[in-house]
């Protein structure tokens, strides 16, 4: 300890305190203080970048592996600790199965899930969107609704048309029944021509997606936490 006196004033300098030095490293080297921990009985999970499904991606792809996540939910769903979901997606889709795998985890499960997309949730995102009990979208967030696509080999015999119709239907019910918008109408978006380029489809953004009642409501993480806090409390 230092004084340093002048007057009638005295200045004392403290020790830095252990949490005070872990801060000014954090600062020093990566740019970022420490945030405060607290326990919460929400639990945060996110879903960014390709979900990748049975094969695995190139090292330069931001991916959320399904066998990562499945486990995840599952021990949500078994921990009393636990009261509620908040999914974050930006996501750009990826596989069909994986995707519709986690979308149908997040629909069985007994406690309460809200969703928000943030940034981007597209193509197979938009099922998991859906699978929450209840859906935010961020006001500049964008959803992108387009058919089904088979990459790799593809053999070209009726039975190929049949298993990408079948995959396809799946896609549509599952979306239907989980949200306000009809089969007609997802179907009619998903094959619209002019809006995308060298694709079939359609982008809606924010409200849009509302309107078209694939999305609950426009809002952000206050409004999506709120309304998470809200259901498993019971309250309407």
């Amino acid at each position: 300890m230092h004084d340093v006196r002048g007057g009638n004033s005295v200045f004392t300098e403290q020790p830095a305190s252990k949490d005070n030095a872990e801060n000014i490293e954090l600062i020093q080297g990566l740019g970022q203080t420490q945030v405060p921990s607290a326990e919460s009985n929400i639990h945060a999970m996110t879903i960014v970048g390709q979900i990748e499904g049975h094969m695995i991606l190139p090292p330069q792809n931001k991916t959320t592996k399904y066998e990562h996540i499945i486990p995840q939910l599952v021990a949500i769903e078994q921990d009393p600790k636990i009261h509620g979901l908040l999914l974050i997606l930006n996501t750009v889709g990826g596989d069909v199965e994986a995707g519709l795998a986690i979308a149908e985890m997040v629909a069985s499960m007994s406690k309460p899930a809200v969703s928000l997309v943030l940034g981007g949730g597209h193509s197979i995102g938009v099922p998991i969107a859906v699978a929450a009990r209840y859906s935010f979208i961020a006001e500049t967030a964008t959803m992108t609704i387009h058919p089904i696509r088979l990459t790799g080999l593809v053999i070209s015999v009726p039975q190929t048309f049949d298993y990408l119709d079948k995959m396809q239907e799946r896609v549509v019910r599952f979306v239907a029944s989980n949200s306000r918008i009809s089969t007609e109408r997802f179907r009619e978006l998903m094959f619209r021509t002019g809006e995308l380029a060298r694709d079939i489809g359609t982008v809606v953004v924010g409200k849009e997606a509302v309107n078209a009642g694939l999305i609950d409501s426009v809002g952000g993480l206050g409004e999506a936490l709120a309304k998470l806090r809200s259901m498993y409390r019971g309250e309407s």
